[in-house]
Order: C-alpha cells, then structure tokens, then sequence
C-alpha cells in the first residue's frame, strides 16, 4: 500500500540532484532498513512543518532513524555541498558568473526553547533571548556562509568568521559586502580587509517615512523570509548549534532545488 504524498516530498526531478550527496554508503548496504528517499522526505517534512522529532508520521520512517542519518548528514557537510554546488548552477542559468564578487551580510535572531535555553543570550535591541544566526548571501539571495552565536553577540564582531567561510566557499572570489549600520566600526572593516573584502554600509535615509528598502541590503531580508516559512526554523529548537546551521542549510537547498526545477522546466 503506497503512502499519502507529502507537500514536502521531493520529486523525481530534485531526487536525481541530491541523492549523490546523500548517499554516504552504497544503496545496497546491507544495515539500510528504509529507502534513503523516504528518509529524506522524513527530514523535508519535520523542517517544512517545525514538528518534534518524536511526532514523525507512521507512514515515514520512525523518528529515530531519520534523526541518525541526519546527523551523519550534516557531520559530513551534505547540505553545504549542496547549497554551494546549487548556488554555482543557478548563477550560471541565470546568465551570471559561477561565484559572486558581492556579498551581503545580516543576522536574524530565533527565540529560544528550553531545548536551546542552556547557549541562548539576550538580544537587548530586538529585546528577545535566543540564538542569532549570521549569514551571507550573493545578490541573487542565495547562502554563502552562515554562523550560529548567542543572542548577545554584535554582527560586527562576527563579520571575521562570515569573511572567511565566504571565501573560503567562494574561492575568494567576494569583493565587497553590504552590510547595515549594525556593522560601523573600524575592527569590523578591518577584519573584512583581512579577507580581501570590503565592507560597504547601507544607510537609512536621513529623512524616512515608514518601511524604505534598501539598495541590495533588501536581499538578505528575502533570504530571512525564504527560511522562516520553514516552521522548524521559527525557533531555535535544536540543543545543538551545528544542528540549527545544518537545518539552515537543508531549508536553503529545498528553495535552491525548486528554483533549479523551474528554470529547468521553463528552458525546455
């Protein structure tokens, strides 16, 4: 009896992308009890709809296997590989160079749960205890790099760490990077220099009336939108910081995946 598809099922299309990431070991390993697919689709369904791990749906595998492979997943850097390889495609679909020469850098912070509570810290300006997540984008939107710190912790003092995953993923290829004025100072400038990187400032305008988009910061908002329509990212649940940057990453993948499909679908 075939069980009922999920929205959050990868298709046949996307399937042929990924599984040479995710196949660790040979699909005929002997230990493999469930389809590495259905394992999968297990992962796509807990992040897409922010469920506990404990609450996956009978016709799924069980919770606990999907949360081992996943584990192993993200030890091994699939989702990054993914999302780096995906990014290089789709720029050059789109008529772009393989890597970018400019990068926009932000943080969102997550609200903690008791899962979470024991690292979070408080973000006095957004008046919320939980974790940050820092990341970088090329123009078109799509991660670069991405930091998980407490709550407490200032952009700008992260702007070293970001500099570097960037071109470190990039080749060093990133010229400049647009941030906003949460990043002023000459330790973060400096510390972006030191990656070859200029650190570009995006100012409000002097006089303002309501919600003004910023020239190219208004990017990485898209971005922080594209990840909060997956529930598991509303919050930072994970115990684990290198679990919330993993999950980040398969969030970024699945949105990189559907837009690969469908300038695949409409070029032919």
């Amino acid at each position: 009896m075939e069980r009922k598809a999920y929205p959050s099922d990868v298709n046949d299309d996307e399937w042929a992308f990924v599984a040479p990431y995710l196949t660790l070991m040979r699909e005929d390993a002997p230990q493999r009890d469930h389809e590495l697919r259905e394992v999968f689709n297990g992962l796509r369904w807990l992040v897409r709809a922010g469920a506990a791990w404990r609450m996956m749906p009978n016709d799924l595998p069980p919770w606990y296997t999907v949360y081992q492979q996943t584990q192993r997943w993200i030890s091994a850097g699939v989702f990054e590989a993914m999302v780096h390889d995906l990014r290089a495609l789709l720029r050059l679909a789109l008529g772009r160079s393989e890597q970018p020469s400019a990068a926009i850098f932000d943080g969102r912070t997550l609200q903690s749960t008791p899962e979470s509570g024991q690292r979070a810290g408080y973000d006095g300006h957004k008046r919320k205890k939980g974790s940050k997540t820092h990341i970088a984008v090329d123009t078109l939107g799509h991660l670069l790099a991405l930091y998980v710190t407490p709550a407490n912790e200032q952009e700008r003092a992260q702007v070293g760490e970001l500099a570097q995953q960037v071109q470190e993923a990039t080749g060093d290829t990133v010229k400049v990077a647009f941030v906003d004025q949460g990043y002023t100072g000459d330790t973060a400038a400096q510390e972006a220099a030191e990656h070859g990187i200029e650190l570009i400032v995006v100012k409000l305008p002097e006089a303002k009336k309501g919600f003004v988009l910023l020239p190219k910061r208004w990017v990485v908002e898209r971005s922080f939108a594209w990840a909060a329509r997956f529930r598991r990212l509303a919050r930072d649940y994970e115990r684990l910081p290198e679990t919330l940057a993993g999950l980040h990453f398969l969030a970024f993948a699945m949105v990189m995946l559907k837009q690969a499909v469908h300038l695949m679908t409409i070029s032919s």
